[in-house]
């Protein structure tokens, strides 16, 4: 991923500290990206697309390789096996479809090993809304506003995905998720501040 970012930055015309600047994601990060030193978080991947005015997907297709048109009519079918795989400390990410472009949702089945907030520095927000089905194991889903939801296997959320928030495992194994985030309307949408983590309200349970 991370040559694949450096070709699209240069082949749009951004030095590292001009994407910086448009997508609020820090140089150095950028940096690590590149270099394949630092794995980047979904929003930090939905911030770079929208500076770089590309899908997301773009970004998630090995070099060489090209997204497909937008749908037009087509149905297209996928297997687990197919999918991209990319792994954080505290999420393993498989997108689907990510060989087509201009989606208005991204599905993705996640791998939850966190287990406490404390494992992130700030809260994960993004422009959207988003959808979350339990397909194994439970968790907890912790707002930047104080709230707190604990969903176990076959329940599901629905909320503003603009709030920061994080999914802990609270199953004896990391549990899997599958996540529905709707795309951004439209390019050059604020996603506002990021809220560090340190700075959270005691959460209420639901």
């Amino acid at each position: 991923m991370g040559a694949r970012l450096r070709a699209i930055r240069k082949e749009k015309g951004f030095t590292l500290k001009q994407l910086s600047q448009a997508s609020g994601v820090a140089l150095s990060t950028l940096s690590k990206a590149e270099l394949g030193q630092t794995a980047l978080s979904y929003e930090k991947f939905v911030a770079i697309a929208l500076a770089l005015d590309v899908d997301m997907s773009v970004l998630l297709q090995p070099d060489g390789e090209q997204p497909s048109n937008r749908l037009n009519g087509k149905v297209i079918k996928a297997s687990m096996q197919d999918q991209h795989d990319y792994q954080t400390a505290t999420y393993r990410h498989q997108f689907f479809f990510s060989e087509i472009s201009g989606k208005v949702m991204t599905p993705i089945v996640a791998t939850v090993f966190s287990r406490s907030v404390d494992e992130f520095s700030e809260y994960i927000r993004h422009p959207g809304q988003e959808f979350a089905y339990v397909l194994s194991g439970a968790i907890r889903l912790v707002f930047e506003n104080g709230e707190e939801i604990r969903l176990k296997r076959d329940e599901a959320a629905y909320f503003d995905s603009s709030v920061g928030h994080v999914y802990l495992s609270t199953s004896k194994t990391p549990a899997r998720v599958l996540a529905v985030c709707t795309d951004v309307p439209e390019r050059g949408v604020d996603v506002g501040q990021r809220t560090p983590v340190a700075r959270r309200r005691k959460a209420r349970s639901i």
